[in-house]
């Protein structure tokens, strides 16, 4: 009788051995519904984070823009130096809306120690940007204001997919509930 399943004391099932005796106890399947209400959760979490990151994004890629286009077309300072300055404000800006909505309810390290991940992962992607724009300012010889400005928004478009990876991994850590050792079963 190998691979016959008995009923055992909790419930769960239990293989019989070669011999017929009860054997290692089975796990019990998780409920369809309990999957269901977390995948249901999982999703609406998902979906407030990335609305808020949007959200934030949004108004920090205007800032960034606008700032990098008063600076360098109106004031005279030179691209990269806009691109630096520009990403400077709208990152702290960033990190503020990021830290107080998009991503209020996961774990939240210390002030300052939030602020220096953010910070080290927005100057790779600055680093990132800045090597976009003079590569297409020197390296292109480009000098509009255009072509720098679509060599700003391709490196904005890459910097964002990277800073939300990052965020989401080093910055804003999984809520504490999710946090979950890999032995531990999924609660019904």
């Amino acid at each position: 009788m190998v691979g016959q399943r008995l009923a055992g004391a909790s419930g769960g099932s239990v293989a019989a051995s070669a011999d017929g005796t009860a054997g290692a106890p089975y796990s019990r399947p998780v409920p369809t519904a309990t999957v269901h209400r977390t995948l249901t959760g999982t999703w609406r979490v998902l979906v407030k984070e990335l609305g808020a990151f949007g959200a934030v994004g949004l108004f920090c890629f205007v800032l960034d823009l606008g700032l990098f286009q008063l600076l360098y077309a109106e004031v005279g300072i030179g691209a990269v130096t806009a691109k630096l300055l520009a990403t400077l404000v709208s990152m702290t800006a960033a990190f503020v809306g990021h830290r107080y909505w998009s991503f209020s309810h996961r774990a939240q390290t210390g002030l300052r120690q939030g602020y220096v991940r953010f910070a080290v992962i927005n100057g790779a992607t600055l680093a990132l940007g800045l090597a976009v724009v003079a590569t297409a300012r020197y390296g292109l010889d480009l000098e509009s204001p255009l072509a720098l400005q679509v060599a700003n928004v391709a490196s904005i478009g890459l910097g964002t997919a990277l800073r939300w990876l990052g965020y989401r991994r080093w910055v804003f850590l999984a809520p504490p509930d999710q946090v979950r050792t890999a032995d531990a079963p999924l609660s019904s």
